[in-house]
């Protein structure tokens, strides 16, 4: 298992990741997924901005796990805060790689000069929490039935990640 910087061509490997966690999981509140011209702007966006990227690489080349650190808010006073995202392809959920894939994002962000990193889990997705909990972070928030998805209302939890002072 390769962890590197995810460069352009990733991009169809990430979409599929995600497509699949819209269609099949409450991991994202999306209904529809997204089309690779949508994933390859996200990227470009990413890019220029300076938001990491990473990908999991399996022996064969092929992309299982993806993670990224997003703009928390648009407003200023926000730029030292990132929301951060992960996803594993189904088969691969439960080998350990959403750890390999969070760890790179925590320095990714000080390396940044971000001072927060913040998590917004499905409440349900114990994986996740422990993952977070895991790698230093500590809830902050749960609030109940803010999503919908499936035919059911959806609690969230928040989690966060304090680095140094910027």
């Amino acid at each position: 298992m390769i962890i590197r910087p995810a460069i352009r061509t990733d991009c169809p490997g990430i979409l599929a990741i995600y497509n699949d966690a819209v269609l099949t999981t409450t991991a994202t509140y999306d209904y529809e997924p997204r089309t690779l011209a949508q994933r390859q702007a996200w990227f470009d966006e990413h890019a220029r901005d300076g938001y990491a990227i990473f990908v999991a690489e399996c022996d064969e080349g092929r992309i299982v796990g993806w993670s990224a650190l997003n703009p928390y808010h648009a407003r200023p006073g926000y730029r030292f805060t990132s929301e951060n995202s992960i996803y594993i392809a189904a088969e691969a959920r439960g080998k350990g790689i959403g750890k390999l894939l969070l760890a790179p994002l925590v320095e990714a962000a000080r390396t940044r000069g971000l001072h927060a990193i913040i998590a917004a889990i499905d409440a349900a997705n114990e994986a996740s929490l422990r993952l977070h909990a895991g790698l230093g972070f500590v809830q902050v928030g749960h609030f109940k039935q803010v999503g919908y998805k499936f035919d059911r209302w959806l609690d969230v939890v928040y989690m966060e990640r304090l680095l140094d002072q910027p």
